[in-house]
């Protein structure tokens, strides 16, 4: 039960930041992508101050080998740069440029209710399901 709640309180926190920050609002991180246009730093300044209040209890993790939840970390993924990874990456960048929401933010704007979140939502299960189904499993 406590892993659940942990993971419970955790989702709350991210979805809390990302409210309060404004980066549910894909307006916002599309200017922060629009760098010859109406440039918006205000989300690298959200990811850096992200970074550095994570950095510290990663590192106390990395160190005791054990998440908080007292569970061993798994090893470590493949630090391989590869044509999956790379196309994996600018898939989900055009995706990112095209809606202005990455999952975080998509999932915390269903609260709202919005159309606009429920079929970006919809549509990142579907191409999920859909590599699934294409794409072997390493």
């Amino acid at each position: 039960m406590r892993p659940v709640l942990h993971a419970l309180v955790a989702g709350a926190l991210f979805g809390l930041g990302l409210a309060i920050s404004g980066m549910t609002d894909p307006d916002k991180v599309l200017n922060f992508l629009d760098v010859a246009g109406t440039w918006d730093p205000s989300l690298a300044l959200v990811m850096g101050g992200a970074l550095a209040v994570s950095l510290p209890g990663y590192a106390w993790v990395r160190r005791r080998q054990r998440t908080f939840c007292d569970v061993p970390l798994p090893a470590a993924p493949s630090t391989r740069l590869d044509g999956r990874l790379l196309a994996g990456s600018a898939l989900f960048g055009v995706g990112w440029g095209l809606a202005g929401y990455c999952p975080g933010p998509a999932l915390a704007n269903l609260a709202h209710g919005g159309l606009e979140a429920v079929v970006f939502v919809l549509a990142l299960l579907a191409g999920s399901g859909l590599a699934r189904f294409l794409v072997p499993a390493r």
